[in-house]
């Protein structure tokens, strides 16, 4: 049996089974005022209580590490991590032959690759728009990495001199933002507005229901993510020329809208030579990419 790792800022998810078939599920909400030993206190404890012994672990980890060695960089949420040696500490613990420790974002896009919305595409390029924006490459089935210590990092491309990057403007914080500040100056008739109500967090999960009701805001909004997203995706297509591109996060729950709003808009950046372009494509395994894609390793 395999054991899947996803280590996030806000959440802590193990799974145990092969590839896509998940025999045991455990979820936890990461408590950061405790740190990486809150943690690692649970992986501990879920070790402990599954049933057979475990063959390999593969972990996402959100944030850089040297994937060489299993040691993690740094979390950029979370304390207690820069310098940790996650391989060795799972080795103690686990008769596992092989350990694996990934960046989060590579581990979704092998999820994905191998069994979501990249399933039969050779060259599979995934971006994950979250509380940042994130990205991965798998070509024939396995990740690519550049050299250490990172590669495919999407969210950092800049869209400007000025230094706006695709995370500054397609993260689901800065949307969370755009449409505080938006929703600010409309009247109380504004379906947007209506909807976030007093929600001080989050408010981007609120922009699809806004989008349907035919709610003028979200839809400029929603054009806007799209434009910028599709402009960040066309220096990926010029680059690297994927069969695929997969839109994975939370705001990529935005759903249909969004994925048709870039598909369109990516033909408009991309030299003749190149259109059609790759298809465009929502992520399918929702809370689990991460965890399958660990298993995956």
């Amino acid at each position: 049996m395999n054991l899947g790792i996803e280590i996030g800022g806000t959440k802590l998810q193990l799974v145990a089974g092969e590839g896509a078939n998940i025999r045991h599920h455990i979820r936890y909400a990461v408590d950061k005022g405790r740190g990486a030993a809150g943690i690692l206190q649970h992986i501990e404890a879920t070790i402990r209580q599954l049933p057979d012994a475990l063959d390999a672990v593969g972990v996402g980890f959100g944030g850089p590490v040297d994937i060489r060695t299993g040691c993690i960089a740094t979390s950029h949420q979370i304390t207690g991590w820069s310098g940790f040696n996650l391989a060795d500490w799972l080795r103690q613990r686990t008769v596992a032959r092989q350990i694996r420790i990934e960046n989060d974002a590579n581990v979704a896009a092998l999820g994905e690759a191998l069994h979501g919305a990249g399933r039969g595409f050779g060259h599979v390029f995934y971006v994950t728009l979250g509380s940042g924006v994130g990205g991965g490459m798998v070509i024939d089935g396995r990740i690519y990495h550049g050299v250490s210590p990172g590669e495919t990092e999407i969210g950092h491309i800049r869209l400007d001199k000025a230094g706006t990057t695709l995370e500054s403007v397609c993260s689901g914080w800065a949307v969370d933002q755009e449409i505080r500040r938006a929703i600010s100056g409309l009247s109380d008739r504004s379906v947007l507005k209506q909807l976030v109500g007093t929600a001080t967090a989050g408010e981007a999960r609120f922009l699809r229901e806004a989008f349907d009701q035919g709610d003028e805001t979200a839809r400029q909004i929603l054009n806007r993510i799209a434009d910028d997203l599709a402009f960040g995706l066309s220096h990926v297509v010029h680059l690297l020329h994927p069969d695929v591109l997969v839109l994975g996060g939370g705001l990529s729950l935005t759903g249909e809208p969004l994925r048709a709003a870039v598909e369109n808009r990516l033909l408009t950046y991309l030299m003749e030579a190149f259109q059609p372009g790759p298809t465009v494509r929502l992520a399918e395994l929702g809370e689990n990419t991460v965890p399958i894609g660990a298993l995956s390793l």
